[in-house]
């Protein structure tokens, strides 16, 4: 094998970091993928001497075509048909799987939801700060603020998120249950069983982007959550299934499923031994980095 040219031995040894922090910022593999790729040929294109810490020149890089990119994708985000979701990461054990290309701790779906609410600067400042340890001065040069301007961005992204960060996931032993029970009962639409399963502020998001069917609004409550269950059950004309295997979705518990002939992620969040949100991503565009179920 032909060793890597400089270049490129630096940039793939930051690859998984960069990685991480484009998605927290995007919320999206492909445009992670497009956003690394040209900070890649930046990077190339730029004498390694006059660069004194690689990795930092690489975030800056990053985190300025992800700026760019949210200040464009805003106008698309309001169009957007139902529900957005970011692009579901799924935890694979195997070799060469998604924990060789991108770091994925911190990346729930709360949190990256929540953090669509913040200003891309807010974002910005936020994430360099509490998941890339960035000091305050190293950010105001970045985003071309004053350094305490920087830190109220923090400090009101801080206030914003509470709550929004995964206590810690549930262990496999106590989480597998509750999946395979939610599984069972919204195939055979059992309306007092879900109940039993939801929590009071239980929230559902369908994302299908106008390409597959979806609900179209979040729906809120355990009634309205059953109810939406109970009436795909109805529809169904296949046997179900058994439950698929326990997969692990941006940190959350879920399966991968085919419905109706549609690839999709299911993933649950467990409170209380309750589940408090599901999150279900159809949309085609957001699972093609993903392999059919078999």
């Amino acid at each position: 094998m032909r060793p890597l040219d400089p270049h490129s031995e630096i940039f793939e040894s930051e690859r998984r970091r960069l990685a991480g922090l484009a998605y927290r910022m995007t919320g999206s593999v492909a445009e992670t993928d497009d956003i690394l790729q040209e900070a890649a040929l930046k990077f190339h294109v730029t004498e390694l001497s006059r660069i004194d810490r690689p990795d930092r020149w690489l975030s800056t890089v990053v985190m300025r075509l992800c700026l760019d990119h949210l200040r464009s994708a805003r106008s698309r985000r309001e169009t957007y048909v139902g529900a957005w979701l970011p692009d579901p990461l799924i935890a694979d054990p195997s070799p060469g799987a998604e924990s060789d290309w991108m770091e994925t701790e911190d990346v729930g779906i709360a949190l990256i939801l929540t953090l669509e609410t913040l200003t891309p600067e807010m974002r910005a400042a936020f994430i360099l700060r509490d998941a890339f340890d960035y000091s305050f001065d190293e950010i105001a040069t970045l985003l071309g603020k004053t350094d305490g301007a920087c830190r109220q961005l923090v400090s009101r992204a801080r206030r914003k998120l509470a709550g929004a960060e995964p206590a810690g996931s549930p262990s496999k032993a106590r989480t597998h249950p509750l999946v395979s029970a939610f599984w069972e009962a919204s195939r055979q639409g059992d309306m007092d069983r879900l109940l039993t399963l939801f929590a009071d502020e239980i929230e559902v998001h369908t994302d299908g982007g106008g390409k597959v069917p979806a609900a179209i609004n979040v729906l809120h409550g355990p009634r309205k959550a059953a109810r939406l269950f109970v009436g795909l059950a109805r529809k169904r004309t296949r046997p179900a299934e058994p439950c698929p295997p326990l997969r692990w979705i941006n940190g959350s518990p879920g399966f991968l499923s085919t419905e109706n002939g549609v690839l999709q992620t299911t993933a649950l969040s467990i409170r209380n031994g309750r589940i408090g949100a599901i999150w279900i991503v159809r949309n085609p565009e957001k699972l093609r980095h993903l392999r059919p179920c078999g």
